[in-house]
């Protein structure tokens, strides 16, 4: 399955989750319902998943933790806020480049509806 197809499976399931649910929980209530929904999709879902980054020639263990990894190809950023920022932005684009992955979205199920929270952002990914 590619990068692109995975991400229409979670927006979809994105949308349904803001739907049933509605706006305003913690993050972890969302990760958790997400999670579940693209399980039912038959793909391989990480949740809170420690990433090691290398720094100059030292390795470290944990360097970030993803919210969410699909099928080790999408990252999926997590946030319930009122308002997206730019450093919720880089922040993707970081995990996306320090991981070599060419796909994440940034789902901010803070929005009243669930379409304006989503922003896809991309490394080197062939459209």
């Amino acid at each position: 399955m590619t990068e692109n197809e995975i991400g229409t499976i979670v927006v979809q399931c994105a949308i349904e989750v803001h739907r049933e649910l509605g706006p305003g929980l913690f993050e972890s209530v969302y990760e958790s319902c997400l999670a579940h929904e693209l399980k039912e999709r038959k793909l391989a879902v990480d949740r809170q998943m420690p990433i090691p980054i290398r720094y100059k020639e030292i390795e470290f263990d944990e360097g970030f933790i993803a919210d969410v990894i699909i099928e080790n190809k999408v990252i999926l950023e997590l946030k319930s806020v009122e308002t997206i920022t730019r450093a919720h932005k880089k922040q993707l684009q970081t995990y996306l480049r320090l991981t070599g992955m060419k796909l994440g979205y940034l789902l901010n199920f803070g929005e009243a509806l669930m379409k304006n929270g989503i922003r896809r952002i991309v490394n080197g990914l062939d459209e």
